[in-house]
């Protein structure tokens, strides 16, 4: 039988330890680290990747691209796409205070 946190605050989930996302993060690195280093050795030796365009050669050019493109889609949606559709942080309380909207 498991047994409940008397205090919703109080956090015991795996995430919330500081090693385990340590660990997982450095398992991700690895994972990246991996992938790249077959992409040179794929490169080094000639391996035909059927590249549409030259630079699709580059040994981790789609890891740099995917990067790029990611940190590209966060900026844009944090500094061009928020400030269009973001409310006051009273927008829903104006009309329950007896504005216009009142019938």
């Amino acid at each position: 039988m498991t047994q409940k946190n008397p205090n919703p605050t109080d956090s015991t989930g795996w995430f919330d330890k500081k090693e385990n996302v340590r660990k997982v993060f450095n398992w991700l690195l690895g994972a990246c680290a991996l992938l790249v280093l077959i992409d040179v050795i794929f490169w080094i030796t000639g391996f035909d990747k059927h590249p549409y365009l030259n630079w699709q050669k580059w040994p981790g050019f789609q890891a740099v691209y995917g990067f790029v493109s990611c940190s590209a889609l966060v900026l844009a949606a944090k500094y061009l796409l928020r400030p269009l559709v973001k409310r006051d942080e009273d927008d829903y309380q104006k009309d329950s205070k007896g504005g216009e909207n009142d019938a």
